[in-house]
């Protein structure tokens, strides 16, 4: 009887089994998703990169249009600032010198006296003296104006119209409405008309009869111009609009975009120093953009001290923004990287529990014991830990407007948190360690 014939290995070109083929098809479809994954994820990242300044402009919008309390004390300041004060005491000066003709007094005194029997001589002699009468006039109209600008009056009359018209920072944006700052065709003004009747009364009090003459003005100090204004009121009222929630969906894009991750701790850490870039870039635009604009006022403006003390003066909340966002995206990155893997990181994280282990020793050599708090802390330390950083991120979510300082002053807080928290498990440890180095006593024998 003839053997069976052996059975030949597959050949090379051998179909694959269905159990097979399955695997194969798992295996590419495992690394489509992954690949997806990854790419979604770059993009929602680069996207969070670039929506962290254009969140910042749009909550810089929202506030200052709308927070009575916040556009007062962002305005404020004009009223004392050192530019804005000699610009409104030049137009003051400037409104009430026109309306003072000193060669004209002088002339009208000159025929009076000359009806009176003044010899003709002495009368061109007087109508001489009208260049003087000038100078004087300028003179006494500059101390009382400068005296009118420096007062406290001043200060107070500046606060309270902008607070009752607290929409003057959107008449810079959109153009709307009308208050102590007022807009144009570009142009921003400074009406001094109230400042020019007090300087007036105070003229005529001090017995300069002419000044009775000084009819009402509404006299405009141009503080701010640019053609370009009302491209930019059509951005203010979008990010107007976007202000609230915003700053909100760029939070989510990033943590969307973190969690998709292959490397989710890289890719934290990434995000943040890709915004903190992007937020330092807005702020060098700004520079140059300030530098650029200052460089070319037009004629309208009067005084460039003042107009850059206006720029600064609207812009100083988002610069403050963008400072904060480029600190804290190199904080929230240097974190991501001393959790990690790397030499350093794991360095550092070593020094400091030998440190707080020769803590714990040193105290219970004294008799200083962490109990049971220790055992616990030991025991949970991942978790209070996350639970630490949730709070700090939380109470920096609900600050209102934090600033740099507001950074540094949680970054303490947190790293005080964990010194204790490494403290207290070391603690623990030495505790565990002490129970079971301790001789046991000898079991009793039956």
């Amino acid at each position: 009887m003839t053997e069976p014939p052996a059975p030949q290995p597959p050949s090379p070109d051998h179909e694959p089994t269905a159990g097979g083929g399955a695997g194969a098809r798992r295996s590419g479809g495992g690394a489509a998703a992954r690949a997806a994954r990854g790419t979604a994820s770059a993009v929602l990242i680069v996207l969070t990169c670039i929506l962290v300044p254009v969140a910042l402009l749009a909550v810089w919008v929202k506030d200052i249009a709308l927070d009575t309390d916040r556009y007062v004390s962002t305005v404020a300041p004009l009223a004392t600032d050192p530019a804005v004060q000699d610009a409104a005491v030049h137009r003051i000066t400037e409104a009430v010198g026109a309306r003072v003709d000193g060669p004209q007094v002088a002339a009208d005194i000159a025929t009076w006296l000359q009806s009176q029997g003044l010899p003709p001589r002495a009368a061109d002699a007087l109508k001489g003296l009208g260049p003087q009468i000038d100078s004087a006039v300028n003179q006494a109209v500059t101390k009382i104006a400068t005296r009118v600008v420096d007062s406290d009056l001043f200060a107070t009359t500046w606060r309270t119209a902008n607070r009752a018209a607290h929409q003057a920072v959107v008449h810079a944006l959109t153009g709307e409405g009308r208050g102590a700052v007022g807009v144009s065709d570009g142009t921003v003004t400074l009406n001094v008309g109230a400042a020019v009747d007090e300087v007036k009364k105070e003229l005529v009090d001090a017995g300069l009869k002419p000044a009775e003459k000084i009819p009402d003005v509404d006299k405009q100090l141009v503080l701010f111009h640019s053609d370009e204004l009302a491209k930019a009121r059509k951005g203010a009222h979008l990010l107007n609009v976007v202000g609230n929630w915003l700053p909100v969906l760029v939070v989510l894009l990033g943590a969307l975009g973190v969690l998709l991750a292959r490397h989710r701790r890289r890719a934290l850490a990434r995000t943040a120093l890709g915004a903190a870039f992007a937020c330092l870039v807005v702020a060098i635009a700004l520079v140059v953009a300030r530098r650029y604009y200052l460089d070319h006022l037009p004629p309208q403006v009067q005084s460039k001290a003042a107009a850059a003390a206006v720029f600064d003066t609207l812009l100083r909340f988002l610069k403050v923004s963008l400072r904060t966002a480029v600190v804290l995206g190199v904080v929230i990155a240097l974190g991501a990287y001393l959790v990690g893997p790397g030499r350093l990181p794991v360095a550092i994280r070593g020094a400091s529990d030998n440190t707080a282990d020769s803590a714990a020793r040193w105290a219970a050599a004294h008799h200083v014991h962490a109990g049971r708090v220790g055992t616990w802390t030991l025991a949970y330390r991942k978790g209070l830990t996350l639970a630490a950083l949730l709070v700090i991120a939380l109470v920096f979510a609900l600050w209102n407007h934090p600033t740099v300082l507001t950074i540094l002053l949680l970054v303490v807080v947190l790293l005080a948190v964990l010194a204790v928290l490494a403290l207290l498990a070391a603690g623990g440890r030495t505790e565990q360690d002490a129970a079971r180095a301790a001789p046991q006593p000898p079991a009793d024998q039956p």
